[in-house]
């Protein structure tokens, strides 16, 4: 009797640990990396390294299709490519959200699809980086009110940054849905070609879309005269610090403290004005739309 117990006890400890398609995928990626790490240290051609890595994506992407499923929303193909652009740390577009991306075109809308358990993931992985301009929260809730979350999650060669938050109805269904107006960049002044950025979370679902500003973002002139006000400050002490031969440190400081002024106080007039413009409603409802497709509406 005893050794049915002990065989029984040993079943069931085997069902409990039995790895997830989530930990089996994660366990690759990790393995991938490595691999490639590996090769680079050893000098390997960039032939090589890019054969490993598209090899390894291909595989990534199978275990992410078979964890997510078909995508079923609106307007959007069902099958995706992986959201990983590389799988080598010294290459840009490492380390981003593992999911996949589903779109039609490079220009048009996209979204990313993955599941609270590889956000959760993700996220943790972020929490603990020793480089603290990368640190990320721990919580979903509180990492998709952040700039840098898009920035890393969805992002390649360029920083996100927030014109304004939209006031979205949460679609039914859904435990989690905000937007956001914005654009990407690499660096400070206006960004005129916009987009609107929804998350929507819906069970185990994590769905971030991404879309062209319809109607394009206008510009506002009360802003755009605080910018280039701005621009025109900082461009002196820019001048100054190249007549020093780059020795006033002072005027370097200063040439991009009236950059950052200007740029922050640019983005407070058009989240303040915007939503008085024509425009606007049309901006607020493609983010709810795609906020109800996503959630299956």
């Amino acid at each position: 009797m005893r050794l049915v117990w002990t065989l029984l006890f040993a079943l069931a400890g085997g069902v409990a640990f039995a790895a997830s398609p989530e930990d089996d995928y994660i366990a690759a990626r990790d393995k991938a990396i490595s691999d490639i790490a590996a090769l680079e240290s050893s000098n390997a051609q960039v032939e090589t390294l890019d054969a490993a890595n598209t090899k390894a994506q291909a595989d990534l992407e199978k275990r992410l299709s078979a964890i997510l499923g078909p995508l079923s929303v609106k307007d959007f193909p069902a099958t995706g490519t992986i959201n990983l652009e590389s799988l080598s740390a010294s290459d840009i577009g490492f380390g981003m959200l593992d999911g996949l991306r589903y779109a039609k075109s490079d220009e048009g809308p996209s979204i990313v699809a993955t599941t609270r358990g590889l956000v959760g993931r993700w996220l943790q992985s972020k929490a603990d980086e020793d480089d603290e301009s990368l640190r990320l929260p721990a919580g979903l809730d509180e990492a998709l009110k952040l700039d840098a979350f898009y920035t890393q999650a969805i992002g390649a060669d360029a920083a996100f940054v927030k014109t304004l938050d939209f006031s979205l109805k949460k679609p039914e269904g859904a435990d989690i849905a905000v937007a956001r107006l914005g654009g990407w960049t690499q660096d400070v002044g206006p960004i005129y070609d916009q987009q609107v950025v929804v998350a929507v979370v819906k069970g185990d679902r994590v769905l971030i879309a991404e879309a062209p500003a319809s109607p394009p973002v206008p510009k506002i002139a009360a802003c755009e005269a605080l910018w280039t006000a701005a621009d025109a400050t900082a461009q002196k002490f820019q001048e100054t610090y190249q007549s020093s031969d780059l020795k006033d440190q002072q005027a370097y400081d200063s040439a991009n403290a009236a950059w950052e002024k200007g740029d922050g106080d640019y983005r407070a007039c058009m989240g303040e004005r915007l939503p008085g413009e024509a425009s606007f409603p049309a901006l607020l409802a493609e983010a709810q739309a795609l906020a109800d497709h996503m959630a299956g509406q």
